[in-house]
């Protein structure tokens, strides 16, 4: 089968891999459908470290093809989406509603019993967040799957698997938009447009979009935004004329970049919220203002994977998009065949796609 492969940083290609069936505690899927996330990115430039080689892959959806021992409420047929973040469903975290934390963790590259299902020329090799689904099929932990109806469009439905899940629900769980409120979201990437819909179907009143690219702001105005802003030029001053000097009760970063987390921090009011969904280098540093973080009192969230219980919320997001509130198919701005994928990382890169998705046959 073929697969993406990250062979060393900054080197990707596609090649033809083998695949192990399923053991304990797995499945096989058919992948039918993968987003193109600016993680894939962050893991080929050493953003996030991992280690190489690996597939590629953590926003998917497919169809199971087989089940390994002791699965039970999967059976092969089933249509599904993958989740990057495990759950267990017993440890800490799980138990008290948190399973985005779950204690599986990510950064997975092995399967649970810390072997490798995926090998070329006969050498091991790793998968992205226990996935690996930048490829025509992929063995995944159980716990890492939720069925979804079969009348929904895979190739949409592989979006809540990451992006969509994520900036949704940095607005609708982490920061709680109110009706009514003033937003600013910074970064118009798949996951900034995710946290524009959120911030819509919350009911916020002026969605203030910020980015550098003007292609990137047309797209946020289609998605709920109300008023854009062009950051190449101070983005405080628009957004402060927009709020009545007072700042906007929700500032959300959605880039990963300590300069801008200070701008999203400076963007909200006093007692105001501040989300960060954006993922930095892990040797960022962000200063904040040791006497200002009491006299401001402002909320600052970590807004990790929507804070997502991912087998009730990822067909809640389904539900919306079938009933017309949540829009996964202006998201999706063009489509690829595996072997087009390294295309879809220069289109990233240069800002031409709300979402690319690889498909496959």
């Amino acid at each position: 089968m073929k697969a993406l492969v990250a062979h060393e940083l900054n080197k990707i290609s596609v090649e033809n891999v083998t695949l192990d069936p399923p053991k304990a505690g797995e499945v096989l899927v058919k992948i039918a459908a993968t987003g193109v996330c600016h993680s894939d990115l962050s893991v080929i430039n050493g953003t996030i470290p991992a280690p190489l080689p690996l597939v590629l892959g953590h926003e998917g959806a497919g169809v199971v093809q087989e089940v390994g021992e002791g699965v039970t409420g999967l059976a092969a047929g089933d249509h599904v989406v993958l989740s990057f973040v495990p759950a267990c469903g017993e440890c800490f975290f799980c138990e008290h509603q948190q399973s985005f934390l779950c204690s599986t963790g990510t950064g997975g590259v092995t399967m649970m019993d810390g072997t490798s299902r995926v090998h070329l020329d006969g050498r091991d090799l790793g998968v992205m967040q226990y996935l690996g689904c930048m490829a025509e099929y992929s063995v995944v932990p159980a716990i890492s799957i939720v069925r979804i109806d079969p009348d929904i469009s895979l190739e949409k439905a592989a979006l809540v698997g990451c992006g969509v899940m994520t900036g949704v629900g940095a607005a609708i769980k982490t920061a709680q938009v109110r009706p009514g409120s003033t937003v600013a979201v910074f970064g118009c990437g798949g996951v900034g447009l995710s946290v524009i819909q959120g911030c819509r179907l919350a009911g916020a009143l002026k969605i203030i979009a910020v980015d550098l690219a003007d292609n990137k702001l047309k797209m946020a105005e289609e998605f709920g935004a109300t008023h854009t802003v062009n950051a190449s030029s101070d983005p405080l001053a628009p957004i402060k004329e927009l709020t009545d000097g007072i700042g906007v009760d929700y500032a959300f970063e959605a880039i990963g970049v300590p300069q801008v987390m200070l701008q999203a921090n400076a963007a909200a009011r006093r007692g105001g919220t501040v989300c960060i969904v954006g993922l930095g280098r892990i040797t960022d540093q962000v200063p904040l203002n040791a006497m200002l973080i009491a006299i401001e009192a402002k909320r600052f969230l970590g807004s990790f994977y929507g804070d997502t219980n991912f087998k009730v919320d990822m067909p809640m997001l389904l539900d919306l998009y079938r009933t017309g509130r949540l829009d996964l198919d202006r998201m999706v701005t063009r489509t690829y065949s595996i072997d087009e994928a390294p295309q879809a990382f220069i289109d990233m890169e240069n800002n031409l796609n709300a979402r690319g998705v690889i498909v496959y046959d």
